[in-house]
């Protein structure tokens, strides 16, 4: 664990993956999620790597708004094959659906990153890549993983950090399979405050 410098970082996020992530990287922060409302309202018709951008701007906005210091981190992380973009699944069929849109083919996990300072008001985004294959897998193990209920909460209805071997990344960070590129945020925030 490496020692960060000392910015008062406001994680607009719930995830426990991403809380872990900064955790693990040595980053101190406080947690403020944003109501579920303003990632629904982000138009669903943009292309992937315009909605992650626009999902984590609006989530760094609202949490922004509440907040007279410190510098909001939001994130939105998505799958995406062949444009489609595949978030956190609303059920097992859906995860099933998923699952099986992205057997046996090469797809990307996008994470859209804002970084907002509450004070100046000055802000970043960014999106990250990360491109993945997965293998094509038989039904039965396909039920064993939607039985496990692992899916659940987790953009395309998987988690890298399951220890899955049936995904493996092919070029990118697995950080941000993860939900957040942690090894890109010392750069960004000096970006920011530069």
């Amino acid at each position: 664990m490496t020692n960060q410098p000392v910015i008062h970082l406001i994680l607009a996020s719930q995830s426990p993956r991403r809380q872990q992530l900064l955790r693990t990287a040595g980053w101190q922060f406080t947690v403020d999620p944003p109501d579920d409302s303003v990632e629904q309202a982000v138009d669903g018709s943009l292309p992937p790597e315009q909605f992650v951008a626009a999902a984590a701007l609006a989530k760094a906005t609202s949490i922004a708004a509440r907040h007279e210091i410190g510098i909001v981190l939001a994130a939105d992380t998505v799958a995406d094959c062949d444009g489609e973009i595949l978030g956190k699944p609303t059920d097992r069929a859906d995860a099933a659906r998923m699952l099986t849109t992205m057997s046996n083919r090469t797809h990307r996990v996008l994470t859209g990153v804002c970084l907002w300072d509450c004070q100046s008001e000055k802000h970043t985004s960014y999106v990250e890549q990360t491109t993945l294959k997965m293998d094509a897998f038989p039904s039965d193990q396909l039920d064993a993983y939607l039985d496990s209920q692992q899916w659940q909460g987790k953009a395309g209805a998987f988690g890298y950090q399951d220890g899955l071997d049936w995904i493996h990344i092919v070029e990118g960070l697995e950080s941000n399979v993860v939900g957040l590129p942690v090894e890109r945020l010392s750069n960004w925030l000096s970006d920011l405050m530069s």
